[in-house]
């Protein structure tokens, strides 16, 4: 058996404490199960703002807006230079932003818990093919251990018939 195909120690308890903990590494906490309150409110707001939908309604919403206080002119409830619209804009991208944040980090802790989850799962996979090596070495060298002593045994047997046939 070839060196190269052993298992040291450290890799025979690690594989067992792999082999151990396999069904929790398994199950990563997903988005939905376990979050808090604020988790998946944050998850819901981040969806929404990141729509098409929102940006279309937005959108909308903004040139009524515009073109209503437009029409109304100085008599409009927010007359041009739009102050209370650009107000209302300044609150909207101070509470999104931390939010849509928020909902990132999740996402980033969720991907971060996947990447560890699979290098955990190539660990093992890769132990459990140094294991079948050793165990197809072993086989091969038991194969090659009964094919040479059946080789010995009918050499034996074709040098004692080889031997009776010289004595007749």
């Amino acid at each position: 058996m070839t060196n190269s195909h052993r298992l040291t120690e450290q890799d025979t308890v690690l594989l067992r404490d792999l082999r151990r903990n396999s069904a929790h590494r398994r199950t990563v906490h997903h988005a939905a199960g376990g979050a808090t309150i604020g988790a998946r409110v944050s998850d819901a707001v981040a969806a929404v703002v990141g729509s098409w939908r929102f940006i279309l309604l937005q959108t909308g919403l903004l040139a009524a807006w515009l073109v209503g206080n437009a029409i109304v002119g100085r008599d409009a409830w927010d007359p041009y230079p739009f102050i209370l619209l650009n107000l209302l804009l300044s609150f909207q991208a101070a509470y999104t932003a931390p939010i849509i944040m928020m909902s990132q980090n999740r996402q980033a802790d969720i991907d971060r818990q996947r990447a560890e989850s699979d290098y955990s799962i190539n660990i093992k996979a890769e132990l459990e093919i140094e294991l079948l090596h050793q165990k197809i070495d072993l086989l091969r060298e038991q194969e090659i251990l009964a094919l040479t002593k059946a080789v010995n045994a009918l050499v034996e047997k074709v040098d004692g018939h080889q031997g009776e046939n010289r004595t007749a």
